[in-house]
This record gives C-alpha cells, structure tokens and sequence, in this order.
C-alpha cells in the first residue's frame, strides 16, 4: 500500500487543482441546495448549536466592508483573483514531496475560488451555516459568523499552512 506523500509525489500540481475543483463543486452544490431549500433569515435546527439559516454576505469575512456601497464586490473578486495566481504559482514551484503544504494550498484555493464565483454572478457570498453557543451567565444564543463550505476550506487550508509553518520543514 502506497503512502499519502508517494502518492502526492506522483500526483503533481494537476491532483492539487482537482482537489481545489472538488471543492468549488461541493461548495456550489451546498449554496445551491441552501437557496432552494431555506428562506432568508429562517433558521432551521440540525442539532443543538447548529442551524442552517440561509444569508448573503455583501462584505468579506463577519461582513467586513458589507456597506461599501458595492465597491467591495470588485474589491474582493479581485483579491480572490490575485490570491488565486500566487497559489497555483506556489503550488507549480512546490516541491512534490510537500503534500500537506499542497493540500492546505488547494483547500485555500478551491475556497477562494468559491466564493469567488458568488461575488462575480451575484454580488455577494451564500452563506447557510449558522453555529451558536449558550454561556450560562455570559451570553445565550452567541451565533458565530454564519459561513459556507468555502469559508471551511478557507479557513482549514489556512490552519494547516500556520501549523505547518511553525512545526514541520513542509512549506518549501
């Protein structure tokens, strides 16, 4: 049995940007099936401290910039855009046994480009995954930002590269 790095040495940049494309469909998909299936600020309850509720962010991450008038839609496409470049720039010059650098830059990647594909056809980002916490005393009902399946890969290649940066030799 072939391990993981072997096979990513095999794999080379073209695997990288098909896991990058499993991504952006599994992230269009869910945008998807949360418009036809929620209303607008209705949540529905998966479980405790879980809801999907169906919302747009005009902005960027906790809807930072959202009142720019939609400036900020060409802002952050273009950023998205730029990001993209450097990756798949990085990702060509990487060398082939870095697996885990590779996975945590085609998670960015795949991320960034999903969200990317909101902004461009309609002006803001899909977003339907609502997470809450109840602190006894502190806070009830504390709703974290609502975010996507772009903004996980986002944010989990993002951990990854930050961890792999300070624990491993893997970011050449």
């Amino acid at each position: 049995m072939r391990s993981f790095r072997s096979l990513s040495a095999q794999t080379g940049m073209i695997g990288w940007l098909w896991m990058s494309a499993v991504v952006i469909v599994m992230d269009q998909l869910a945008k998807w099936q949360a418009e036809a299936n929620l209303e607008l600020g209705q949540p529905v309850v998966v479980f405790p401290h879980l809801n999907m509720t169906l919302s747009y962010n005009f902005g960027a991450a906790f809807s930072f910039l959202a009142d720019m008038g939609g400036a900020q839609r060409w802002i952050f496409a273009l950023l998205a855009i730029v990001v993209s470049f450097f990756i798949i720039n990085w990702l060509r010059k990487l060398n082939k046994t870095r697996t885990w650098t590779a996975v945590g830059l085609s998670l960015v990647l795949g991320g960034a480009i999903g969200n990317l594909v909101d902004r461009l056809m309609y002006g803001k980002v899909i977003d339907f995954i609502d997470v809450y916490f109840d602190i006894p005393m502190v806070m009830e009902n504390y709703h974290f930002a609502t975010f996507n399946v772009a903004d996980m890969a986002i944010t989990g290649g993002a951990v990854l590269l930050v961890l792999l940066s300070l624990f491993s030799d893997q970011m050449d």
